[in-house]
């Protein structure tokens, strides 16, 4: 007998790494196990590597999971015995979630815990202590009113999640509902698993809900749940988005999916200054300046109105600014929605303490299996460099051997050969480096959106896409968040942001809404062999491939005979 079949997935070590054998029988059951409470290292091609974090445990019990649970998990997958010490810290950090409560009380804003050792690290801890008045008892301490964030903050840093219990002021009310047909005559209503995502942040309304990130892919309705927390909620909304387009985009929904009306909403972007009572501003208007070291003048914004409720979209892109405010407020119910809760600067901690824990979470594979999102293929094209080319590459500076790399002409070509391919999909080609983006423009004749053209043309060309009158856009990394464009099938990437593991999510999700047609999604990545850009697409696949995205590897060479399979 084939002695793969007869063992088990996983190899726990003591490091608190999880080998996963990925020819394995029961892989995808191991994957979608380890997705709750461990984070995806490294996905080579037999034996993938994830790594049990404080972090990644605390989300999990926050979301309900025990260490019974999680432990007998790793004990169902596991081909050996469960290492002594990662029984112990699994233990350990999913019963320190809850261990410190923030309550309020006749007395003020208390830290509490049934643990008297706990109160006293935190009393005595150097990064605490600027934020407690007084200590109540042995379990309690009263906390400055003003200092609930970053008590958070500085409790999660050293090893004490925060169970934040102190409730949440009202808002000013706001009369929503979700319609039951759409004002474009569509019939609508939450899918299930939005509704649960709705019901698990909101918590019937007590003190246990109210805060917190929904994870959801691109395509399958962040916007929509965002609404479906707003009916529940019913009070005054700020909502913060990544871009004009993504607002505007934003206000649509609103109007058409639920009975608020035009004088309801506002606009608070560079462009237009409205405050009402549903306000969707940027990030990018909330930090501006005049002048570097300056206060941000649209921080008003967050006081201009009684909000009951402020939506973080695209919350893995939170900027520091927004992290400061957001620490004051956390009296206001916060959701945040994004596709991955990967941040690049390593700042997970932060989401975790000041918009709260992960709420909702479900396999992107299980979307894809209820046909909610498009099954997808994903495909890595390996293309070589000429000579003259790769001695360009060798001699460069290290900083710039990566775009030496990502702008390789012989990427053109293979553009090219997939739009013929591809004659007669909806097709995005998608980079970084806009010389590289105006010659593959210049070459197709198609239309170029990048940071510099207006939003009312980027309008224009994302409707003309959608309605099909154009074929093919070029696009910069503006295109990365938040576009709706639902009948685009084919993502060619010719270069993306180093390593990014949340580009790459987002790039698979410009594709990944369910087609009329039922047609396949397919993302092409371009890499130069043997550089940096194909290093770099090592780590940003990651995130996907934790979802069960596997990539076909392919060299020039053999990506006719893979296209010409694809359309038999």
């Amino acid at each position: 007998m084939n002695q793969s079949i007869t063992t088990q997935p996983i190899i726990v070590q003591s490091d608190m790494t999880i080998l996963v054998e990925v020819a394995n029988p029961s892989y995808e059951i191991a994957r979608d196990l380890l997705l709750r409470f461990a984070d995806l290292e490294k996905s080579p091609e037999h034996v993938h590597t994830y790594r049990i974090t404080p972090i990644s445990l605390w989300n999990a019990a926050a979301s309900g999971a025990t260490a019974t649970e999680i432990l007998d998990s790793l004990e169902s997958l596991s081909r050996y015995p469960i290492p002594q010490n990662v029984r112990r810290d699994v233990e350990e950090y999913v019963g320190r979630y809850g261990w410190l409560k923030l309550v309020s009380t006749g007395d003020g804003l208390c830290l509490v815990s049934r643990d008297e050792a706990a109160i006293a690290h935190a009393l005595h801890h150097p990064s605490v202590k600027p934020f407690i008045s007084n200590p109540v008892d042995s379990r309690t301490v009263l906390v400055r009113p003003d200092c609930r964030g970053r008590i958070k903050q500085a409790l999660t840093r050293i090893g004490y999640p925060v169970e934040d219990l102190a409730g949440y002021v009202d808002g000013e009310p706001l009369r929503l509902s979700l319609r039951s047909t759409c004002k474009s005559g569509d019939s609508f209503r939450l899918r299930r698993y939005q509704e649960r995502a709705v019901n698990r942040f909101y918590a019937d309304g007590s003190d246990n809900g109210g805060s917190g990130v929904i994870v959801l892919p691109c395509g399958a309705g962040k916007t929509i749940v965002g609404m479906g927390v707003m009916s529940r909620v019913g009070e005054q909304t700020l909502i913060l988005s990544t871009n004009v387009v993504a607002v505007r985009q934003w206000m649509d929904e609103l109007l058409d999916k639920t009975t608020l009306g035009e004088d309801d909403i506002g606009e608070y972007t560079g462009e237009k200054k409205e405050i009402k009572p549903v306000t969707v501003s940027t990030y990018q208007v909330l930090t501006h300046s005049k002048n570097k070291g300056q206060e941000y003048p649209h921080f008003s914004l967050f006081s201009q109105r009684n909000w009951g409720l402020i939506i973080y979209d695209e919350v893995h892109l939170l900027p520091a600014p927004v992290f400061r405010i957001t620490s004051e407020l956390q009296a206001r119910r916060r959701l945040g929605l994004t596709a991955t809760l990967v941040r690049e600067d390593g700042r997970e901690h932060e989401v975790f303490s000041l918009i709260g824990p992960k709420r909702f979470d479900v396999p992107w594979k299980d979307l894809e299996k209820d046909g909610w999102i498009a099954t997808a293929s994903c495909y890595e094209v390996r293309v070589e460099m000429d000579s003259d080319r790769r001695l360009e590459y060798a001699v460069a500076e290290e900083k710039n051997k990566s775009r030496v790399a990502a702008e390789n002409p012989r990427k053109l070509d293979i553009v090219m050969s997939l739009l013929r391919a591809h004659r007669g999909d909806q097709v995005l080609v998608i980079g970084q480096y806009l010389n590289q983006l105006h010659e593959i423009a210049r070459l197709t004749g198609a239309p170029l959106i990048t940071g510099q053209v207006p939003n009312s043309q980027r309008r224009v060309l994302y409707e003309e896409f959608k309605s099909g009158r154009i074929g093919l856009l070029v696009v910069s990394k503006v295109a990365n968040f938040a576009i709706d464009l639902p009948d685009a099938s084919v993502a060619i990437q010719v270069s993306g942001t180093f390593g990014s593991r949340q580009e790459e999510a987002q790039r698979l999700g410009r594709i990944l809404r369910p087609k009329k047609n039922g047609a396949k999604a397919r993302l092409y990545s371009l890499v130069t062999r043997d550089t940096k850009d194909q290093e770099f697409a090592q780590n940003r696949q990651l995130f996907l491939t934790e979802q069960g995205y596997q990539y076909t590897i392919l060299s020039e060479a053999e990506l006719p005979a893979e296209l010409k399979g694809a359309q038999a």
